[in-house]
């Protein structure tokens, strides 16, 4: 079984060597005639293959680019918000220039002429392309902090105890275990955006009020933490009323989704 450093580096590659047929296909769509010369002169008879071989940009970006962010938020939290940006257009654009078009832009076809063409994309993916590489980097420094990806293989593990727990019908101590991992992450995703903690002692409820206060967490991902939140307290202290078996599965789903997308 692969660890998450194995997973993390396995994926990287395979995004990157995504990316470079990406890099291609685009630089192909934009210049064809220029492209379909070199690539004659380069390869001969086997222009013609290699050429309908290449991806569709428009089609083959999008998941590229939701696994790269993904990847890149776990990874190389620092540089997200520039990734995101060479995609994104500005919310507060006025006009159309070439230092404000973006990647979303060519997915759509929008150019203006005499202004800024579909061009302008590449040198944008080249920058997040550069983005990912950095990732690369970072798994081969020393300086590489893998106490995330440690954490994230012993959360693995320890809810596949919490699953156990609960098919053996231990509900509480199924929930309890999947209530402990819970607050652990959201206390990594608290350090990892620098949200200050008000209580020496925050429990899950704490911590998920303070994240959708620094807007970390949106309103619907924080009602669904919360919920976990009622159903880990309903396991954990509530005597009176005993958990149900789908309660004590949604909560282990829930945290599972949650310790996967949110970091």
């Amino acid at each position: 079984m692969l660890s998450n450093l194995e997973r993390f580096k396995k994926d990287l590659e395979s995004l990157i060597e995504t990316g470079d047929e990406l890099e291609t296909s685009i630089y192909a769509e934009c210049h064809p005639e220029q492209f379909e010369a070199a690539v004659k002169d380069k390869l001969g008879e086997e222009a013609e293959g290699f050429i309908e071989d290449l991806p569709p940009f428009a089609t083959s970006y999008q998941s590229w680019y939701s696994e790269a962010k993904a990847l890149i938020a776990q990874l190389l939290p620092d540089r997200l918000a520039d990734f995101i940006r060479l995609y994104e257009t500005p919310k507060s654009r006025k006009d159309i220039t070439y230092a404000s078009y973006r990647i979303e832009d060519y997915l759509i076809g929008l150019q203006v002429k005499g202004w800024v063409d579909p061009r302008a994309a590449i040198p944008r993916f080249k920058q997040q392309l550069a983005i990912l590489k950095a990732v690369r980097a970072r798994f081969e420094s020393s300086l590489f902090d893998i106490s995330q990806l440690v954490m994230a293989d012993l959360f693995d593990s320890e809810l596949a105890t919490a699953s156990e727990l609960a098919k053996k019908k231990f509900l509480r101590a199924a929930g309890v275990v999947a209530g402990v991992i819970l607050e652990k992450h959201l206390a990594q995703v608290c350090k990892n955006h620098s949200v200050k903690m008000l209580k020496r002692s925050p429990t899950i409820s704490d911590l998920n009020d303070r994240l959708k206060a620094e807007n970390v967490v949106d309103i619907p991902q924080w009602r669904s933490i919360q919920h976990l939140s009622d159903i880990r307290n309903l396991c954990a202290h509530n005597r009176q009323t005993e958990p149900k078996k789908e309660q004590v599965s949604d909560l282990i789903a829930g945290v599972e989704k949650t310790i996967k997308t949110l970091f």
